[in-house]
């Protein structure tokens, strides 16, 4: 399973993901699941990815292909905004979809494949996609501004109640970190360690790209704190009164 999470903020994008793939109880494997494209001063894209791993790195492979093939006229480096990259994304999944989805079918497997499309090229606004195994999209918009990919049910809440389109890139970080922190705690499947990457606006490269272990201090300080915090929110709620009450 997987948990990836991407914000689009008035200051830019933030992006955060685990790296734990799971085909059982003793496969468990790390693949990075954070993919990193930029081209200084004219654009930068991050591709987050869930889903079938097999299906997931032949759609990467075929967009990266298609940027290292000058004879390609449309590739993630060459169009103008980000709902072509978008469009470009949506075919590679279809392209495999056409390859793959019979000779899957016939061993009883899913084509199952879930990606996450942000970035900015100069001369737009940030952008952020979700697309679907059909190849489909979605754009972010004011009222629904981030995406959330495979096991996103736990680290939901903390997102609905925090985050907003006016959040700092700093703030929204500690919390898709406290989001991803609730998924671990609630699923195995989901772990360290984690890609997070953070985009400020109209600068067109990356500003930060950080691989966050076990061992590293800033989330194993929340990681202990939001614990604490919660323990003792809870502690301060009013007990209910039901057992003092007469029944009717």
């Amino acid at each position: 399973m997987t948990y990836c999470v991407a914000m689009l903020l008035d200051t830019g994008l933030v992006f955060l993901s685990d790296s734990r793939t799971s085909a059982g109880v003793d496969q468990i494997s790390t693949f990075r699941k954070t993919t990193v494209l930029q081209k200084p001063g004219d654009r930068v894209l991050v591709l987050q990815s869930s889903g079938n791993l097999a299906i997931t790195q032949a759609v990467t492979s075929i967009l990266l292909e298609q940027i290292d093939t000058p004879e390609v006229k449309s590739s993630l480096f060459t169009v103008a905004n980000l709902f072509e990259a978008a469009r470009c994304v949506g075919e590679a999944v279809r392209e495999v979809y056409r390859r793959d989805a019979g000779a899957l079918r016939e061993f009883g497997v899913d084509f199952n494949a879930s990606i996450i499309l942000g970035g900015q090229i100069r001369g737009a606004e940030p952008r952020l996609f979700s697309i679907y195994s059909a190849g489909n999209f979605i754009e972010a918009t004011a009222e629904t501004s981030y995406f959330q990919i495979g096991e996103s049910k736990y680290g939901k809440p903390i997102i609905d109640r925090v985050i907003r389109r006016s959040s700092s890139l700093n703030e929204a970080a500690k919390c898709a970190l406290v989001s991803m922190d609730s998924t671990i705690r609630s699923n195995l499947s989901v772990g360290l360690p984690l890609d997070l990457v953070l985009i400020k606006r109209d600068r067109y490269e990356i500003a930060r790209h950080i691989s966050i272990d076990a061992d590293n201090e800033y989330f194993r300080g929340i990681r202990n704190r939001w614990s604490e915090a919660l323990r003792e929110a809870f502690a301060e709620l009013p007990d209910p009164d039901w057992l003092r009450t007469p029944t009717a």
